[in-house]
């Protein structure tokens, strides 16, 4: 294979692309798909809900949220130990709103800028066709940044209730002024901030430092076959061609053309070496690529390690140990999310006993106890259900109840008979009467706290328990000294 065929497969800028119209894709269609009436994502502060993977959490189930925000920090800290700054040039939603604002409205459509591969000359906003051109650029980026608040928003509400409420404007006043603010912030953003926003906003090029090695892959300028630009303080050494080659030998192949320079959208020069300011967006690369496949030669600029390009001690080591290391975190993390998620009670059960602590009763009532036949005592404990169904439908509860330890009888339901219904998202209270007829315990001296275990239960369309819709919950069932009883 000759070298004009190598240099040719190391564009990165129609990967980048493919990669920026995926990201968009999957941003906008995914709120809009729902399976059994869940989202992939969305926490709903409207309704206090939270739908992780097509499943609902209600929200007091955000312990989840903790395990998110690891996977999603882990990731990228994994993912910038393997290959730089590739989230800010490849997946990073300021990256992609610029070179949708810079190079597809500003030089594609409006033939403000000359080229994509000048990034550093400015248009003369002196002549009047340019501030025209400006304006219709600024309207189309403020569309487009609306659609992009939208679907921001579409996170938190979603699409079948932000129509809805766009109906009533004046009744969610909130959710239009927090889309509008982030559509006025993306556009002094992307339209004036620019790539300052990397450079001195953004926190994460001074992470990145911290987390490099020297097999991190990043946009490197081979100086071994182009030769010194900069000198150890970063002052430069050749502004030519000539003085290339007068400071490092004819061998030295860097035209000092500059193209790499005028591509980069943080204006650094990739020849002085590593800077906090490079997105690894290489574009760099694309543009030594074509400088250099004019001569037969693969780019100066790769993206590579610094212990195969500058060090050059052998190849890049891709699995090391700090990479296995964050996978295996990573795993381990996303592993107990799975747990957690998979303990998810789809229906919410508390359960308060009240302070008195029991009720005897005889049945007939009025009797007297060893004296009228089939007189019997009844000893009733009183309790407070607080339930929610976090289905999307109306549902029916019921629960039964066991006794933890042995005891001489059963606990029955007196109160509720039968099942009952419960909206959803409603938080229901319900008074429950437990009670015995039996003698449990035959204790003389003092009550006895009988643990139970309730169970309770939605019910199919079949009228039968639902396995799916269960929760158990521990309470005590106190049963009074017998002495009490006999009288």
């Amino acid at each position: 294979m000759s070298k004009a065929e190598t240099v040719k497969k190391t564009h990165y800028r129609p990967k980048r692309y493919v990669v920026y119209i995926i990201a968009t894709i999957i941003s906008l269609v995914l709120p809009w798909i729902k399976i059994n009436g869940n989202h992939f994502f969305l926490l709903s502060f409207d309704k206090m809900k939270l739908h992780l993977a097509f499943v609902q959490f209600d929200m007091q189930e955000l312990y989840l949220m903790p395990f998110l925000l690891m996977i999603l920090f882990i990731g990228i800290f994994g993912m910038t130990v393997f290959g730089g700054r590739m989230f800010c040039g490849w997946f990073c939603p300021q990256t992609i709103f610029r070179v949708v604002y810079r190079d597809l409205i500003e030089t594609k459509l409006l033939k403000l800028r000359r080229s994509i591969k000048n990034k550093q000359k400015e248009p003369d906003w002196s002549k009047p066709e340019n501030k025209v051109k400006r304006v219709i650029a600024i309207l189309l980026w403020t569309l487009l940044a609306l659609v992009a608040a939208a679907d921001f928003m579409w996170y938190f509400v979603p699409p079948e209730d932000f129509f809805k409420y766009l109906q009533n404007p004046s009744e969610h006043m909130v959710m239009i002024g927090f889309v509008l603010g982030v559509a006025a912030f993306l556009v002094a953003d992307i339209v004036f901030i620019k790539e300052n926003f990397c450079i001195y906003v953004c926190p994460y090029s001074r992470v990145q430092s911290v987390l490099y090695d020297e097999h991190t892959l990043m946009a490197i300028y081979d100086e071994h076959r182009g030769g010194k630009i900069y000198d150890e303080n970063h002052h430069k050494l050749a502004k030519s061609q000539k003085e290339v080659k007068a400071i490092n030998g004819d061998d030295a192949l860097c035209t000092a053309c500059e193209s790499c320079v005028k591509v980069c959208p943080t204006h650094i020069d990739i020849r002085e070496g590593l800077q906090l300011e490079c997105i690894n967006c290489l574009e760099c690369v694309d543009a030594c690529t074509d400088v250099m496949a004019k001569f037969n030669e693969p780019t100066l600029v790769k993206w590579s390690s610094e212990y195969e390009t500058l060090y050059r001690k052998g190849k890049t080591h891709y699995l090391r140990p700090k990479i296995i290391g964050y996978v295996v975190v990573l795993l381990i993390v996303m592993g107990l999310l799975a747990m957690m998620a998979g303990k998810k009670e789809y229906m919410l059960l508390n359960i308060n006993k009240e302070n008195r602590a029991y009720t005897i009763k005889t049945e007939p009532r009025g009797c007297k106890l060893g004296v009228d036949k089939d007189c019997h005592f009844i000893v009733e404990n009183n309790y407070k259900f607080l339930l929610q169904n976090t289905q999307s439908k109306k549902m029916k509860f019921y629960f039964d109840v066991k006794p933890d330890i042995k005891v001489n009888g059963k606990i029955f339901i007196m109160r509720p008979k039968k099942p009952f219904t419960v909206t959803p998202d409603v938080k229901k209270k319900k008074i429950v009467i437990l009670a015995t007829k039996d003698m449990l315990v035959d204790n003389k001296r003092d009550d006895t706290i009988i643990p139970i275990t309730i169970h309770a239960y939605a019910l199919d369309e079949n009228g039968k328990p639902s396995e799916k819709i269960s929760v158990y919950r521990k309470a005590r069932f106190i049963f009074p000294r017998a002495d009490l009883l006999e009288k």
